[in-house]
């Protein structure tokens, strides 16, 4: 059984008040198997997006764009250690929108005016002062009435250059990070892609076409339409370098602008430039690419049948019956009854590797 959603409309909205309900069962889905004790030792991988593009791309800003959250920006690298939002929408609107980071096996609570400063002492904790990278996460947990339920990954930006402070072998240490977040099956690959470059020259093309040739878990996000709109309406619909799961054009937010403001600008500028209007609406702005992600990542084409589950089930509940056997306790009283096991409707969301991961 696949669980599928429903489909987009032409024009995709996303308001505070109409949640995802696929997006919601993917959380539960991580909540259920946490119950079992069933986790990523046992084999089972929930699908996870990951965001890959060259320095300078935009991907700051659209992480900003779908959390509502500022974060830390300048010149060259601000992402060096892989980052992962977490995020969550809070069914009732907070006072202020719950904010943490979680690293190094230790937690900091911040808000909206502290997060960026946090994030950065966070990152000098992990990767030091200089300019280099680490590969150790840090995770940034937003719980927020109105945002997506989606697990994102942010990944440095890709250069071939190091700067000073910077080891000569910068470039091969962010391709080996991109690679190991990107190749697994269930990752789900965000490229993206300046609108001011022809994307074929793109390194973070190169890098996904390699892990994934035929592009069916590669969606592309076109940053800075606004800057150069001339043939952007080609480059989309041509699709030279085979992104599967499609495109998305969006403006960045420039300056002081609120993100409300930023919204409105991108709305308007879709709809009246001379060029930019004749592109598809449902390929363009924020909305659609919120959209796009919560149902890609609720829909993974690669999941599982109920069996498996049930087998991982099976499987750790003959663990414990032959450690009670050894030990000679009643096996009632440290294991539950045998119908402790995911709902139906859950089971779909879990991927394939699981018996891979399992069988030993």
């Amino acid at each position: 059984m696949v669980v599928t959603s429903k489909r987009t409309t032409k024009k995709a909205t996303v308001t505070n008040n109409q949640r995802d309900e696929s997006s919601l069962s993917l959380v539960h889905v991580e909540k259920a198997l946490r119950r079992l004790n069933i986790t990523k030792e046992e084999g089972i991988q929930l699908p996870t997006i990951v965001v890959v593009g060259d320095q300078s791309s935009g991907k700051s800003s659209i992480l900003e764009s779908l959390s509502g959250i500022s974060l830390p920006r300048g010149q060259g690298i601000c992402t060096r250690v892989p980052l992962v939002m977490r995020l969550q929408n809070h069914p009732l609107p907070l006072p202020h929108p719950e904010l943490l980071l979680e690293f190094n096996g230790k937690t900091v609570f911040t808000d909206e005016t502290h997060v960026s400063d946090a994030i950065n002492i966070a990152i000098e904790e992990i990767a030091g002062s200089a300019k280099g990278i680490s590969n150790t996460p840090l995770t940034l947990v937003v719980k927020k009435n109105g945002v997506p339920d989606l697990t994102i990954v942010d990944l440095p930006g890709i250069t071939r250059v190091p700067v000073k402070g910077q080891p000569d072998n910068i470039y091969d240490q962010i391709k080996d990070i991109i690679l190991e977040y990107i190749t697994p099956e269930e990752s789900i690959i965000l490229n993206v892609l300046p609108a001011t470059v022809d994307f074929t020259t793109c390194e973070s093309i190169r890098m996904s076409q390699n892990v994934d040739k035929t592009g069916s878990r590669t969606l592309a996000v076109v940053t800075k339409a606004d800057k150069s709109p001339e043939g952007l309406l080609e480059k989309v619909t041509a699709d030279d370098v085979n992104i599967g799961l499609g495109y998305v054009c969006i403006r960045n937010r420039i300056g002081d602008e609120s993100f409300e403001e930023a919204r409105l600008e991108e709305q308007k500028l879709f709809e009246s430039h001379s060029l930019l209007s004749k592109i598809d609406k449902s390929i363009v702005g924020i909305p659609v690419l919120i959209q796009k992600l919560v149902e890609v990542q609720a829909k993974m084409k690669s999941v599982m049948n109920a069996d498996d589950v049930d087998f991982a089930v099976d499987e750790g509940i003959e663990e414990v019956d032959e450690l009670a056997e050894e030990e000679d306790v009643p096996i009632a009283n440290i294991r539950p009854k045998r119908n402790t096991k995911l709902p139906n409707h859950l089971k779909d969301f879990v991927t394939p590797s699981l018996k891979k991961g399992s069988k030993k």
